[in-house]
């Protein structure tokens, strides 16, 4: 009886722009922010660059995301008044 090597799944770390999912919620608030922002103002993301800083920055401080100086994010200039973003 000949027997098929099973392939084995070799696990690939993800692309650079895609991270895991936020299964237990931690940034869900925030999110929601962004998306209502989105809602309001017809999606039009430039209208919610403040709510997207600080989604992704809850990402990055909860390892959802790797880390990623704000300029690279295009997000240097916006100023946060919810809450204080250390970098």
């Amino acid at each position: 009886m000949a027997q098929f090597a099973k392939p084995r799944f070799v696990p690939t770390p993800p692309d650079k722009g895609s991270f895991p999912l936020d299964h237990d919620g931690v940034c869900k608030n925030l999110m929601s922010t962004y998306m209502k922002c989105l809602a309001t103002n017809k999606q039009d993301n430039t209208k919610c660059r403040e709510e997207i800083k600080l989604y992704l920055d809850c990402r990055m401080n909860n390892n959802l995301m790797t880390k990623e100086d704000w300029r690279t994010l295009g997000l240097d200039d916006v100023e946060t008044k919810s809450k204080v973003i250390q970098k």
